[in-house]
């Protein structure tokens, strides 16, 4: 289907493989190329930009910021702020490649996130997304969507093959600490490595427990980024287990009790089998 306000295509479905889908569940992650056209980009891109511009709030000078600081600007939930990003993050064809590279009927946006490397930004440690997250089962997965080619210099997401199957390491947020010890430990296990650039138009999609890391930004510009997090349709908040899961029900989930499905207003459903 094409926007009859825009004229682009983000909700037509994209040709997945079964081939693809095995991949994906085997390795905990797969780059998926030509998913959105370099229109879709450019239209949807430069409102983003717009918008992590006006929100960001990180003004420190690098040498003054921390690890986490140094990784990238971090703007949240920016499609309750603008119609356009909405538009973008509700579109169907990320929504449904989730669902189906999952296994499930639907899926609901848990968060949306901009992530955008300046120049000279430090790497982003060794992590995965789901030890900030309280939910009930490991149906989660990020779409990390380039909004420009990324070429090594820039800093790609890179993937630790099959590392959503290891438990060692889960238990740490993005830290100093992290990068040495989920590293040492993943390469002590002897787990490959997938760190090549990202096409313009290409996209990957990680479980919530695959491990992944980037390098850092050594080029001029920014390394600009779009995610969205999805999670199965049924998800449920757990009890919080540390700080951070406390956090997230607090932002991410208001009003919902442990216990309960997470569908809370902002976490809108966004593709279902049923339509």
């Amino acid at each position: 289907m094409v926007s009859t306000r825009t004229g682009l295509d983000i909700d037509s479905p994209y040709p997945l493989t079964a081939a693809q889908i095995a991949q994906f569940r085997r390795d905990g992650f797969i780059k998926l190329k030509q998913v959105l056209s370099p229109e879709v980009l450019a239209h949807y891109g430069a409102v983003i930009t717009a918008e992590v511009q006006r929100l960001n709030t990180l003004h420190l000078p690098m040498e003054q910021r921390n690890t986490y600081q140094k990784a990238f600007l971090q703007v949240m939930n920016l499609w309750t702020k603008n119609d356009t990003v909405k538009e973008f993050c509700f579109g169907q064809r990320l929504a449904r490649l989730a669902a189906e590279l999952m296994g499930v009927k639907g899926v609901r946006i848990y968060h949306d996130q901009a992530l955008y490397k300046e120049p000279g930004g430090g790497i982003t440690p060794w992590h995965a997304d789901q030890y900030y997250w309280p939910l009930s089962n490991a149906n989660t997965v990020t779409a990390w969507i380039p909004l420009q080619e990324t070429p090594m210099e820039l800093g790609p997401l890179a993937f630790s093959i099959g590392s959503h199957e290891f438990e060692a390491g889960r238990e740490l947020g993005i830290s100093d600490e992290s990068e040495a010890r989920i590293g040492r430990s993943l390469k002590e296990r002897n787990y490959p490595l997938n760190d090549t650039p990202f096409d313009l138009g290409e996209v990957s999609f990680h479980y919530g427990w695959t491990f992944h890391r980037a390098g850092p930004n050594t080029s001029n510009r920014p390394r600009a980024v779009m995610t969205i997090i999805y999670m199965e349709d049924g998800i449920r908040l757990i009890a919080p287990k540390h700080k951070n899961h406390q956090a997230d029900w607090d932002t991410w989930m208001p009003g919902i009790k442990i216990g309960e499905v997470a569908n809370s207003h902002l976490n809108p459903l966004v593709y279902s089998q049923d339509g």
